[in-house]
């Protein structure tokens, strides 16, 4: 029984799909880094990531770069009244101590503008996270399917 148990376990780790590359930063680890695939049109995709500051104090995502894009911004999504508002986070986004802050689809992420090309389906976005204490990282968003809700699940 017990191996029976311990083939299941093994089976079901080889059929999810693969995490993205986690990344670390002094104190800070970056992990799921990804956004979905756009439209051949679009000027316009999200990016999203997970950061945690393992350390003893603050720090804050100022800027976003990438060469996808001709501009990217930090950016949150929230209900004002029944109208869904977006705006950029002027000063970034602080990462208290002992914190994990999400940028996920319908909250806070990465907004790039006028894509210089589409993102396609399992290819790579490359995005430089630049904070305040930390200094600067390259890491590398994989792209989800069109609509996915989180890395490596399609929305249903």
């Amino acid at each position: 029984m017990f191996i029976r148990i311990l083939c299941l376990i093994a089976a079901t780790l080889l059929a999810s799909p693969a995490w993205a590359q986690d990344y670390k930063l002094g104190s800070l680890e970056i992990s799921q880094p990804w956004t979905r695939a756009t439209p051949p049109t679009a000027k316009t995709g999200g990016g999203f990531v997970t950061i945690t500051n393992k350390g003893a104090t603050p720090d804050r995502l100022i800027a976003v770069r990438s060469t996808a894009s001709d501009k990217a911004e930090i950016h949150e999504m929230k209900m004002d009244g029944n109208v869904m508002r977006m705006r950029e986070l002027d000063k970034g986004l602080e990462i208290p101590p002992g914190a994990t802050v999400e940028l996920k689809p319908g909250g806070l992420h990465i907004m790039f503008m006028e894509l210089k090309a589409p993102f396609a389906k399992d290819a790579k976005v490359p995005v430089t996270l630049v904070f305040e204490k930390a200094g600067s990282i390259d890491v590398e968003l994989a792209v989800q399917a069109m609509g996915a809700a989180t890395p490596g699940q399609p929305r249903h």
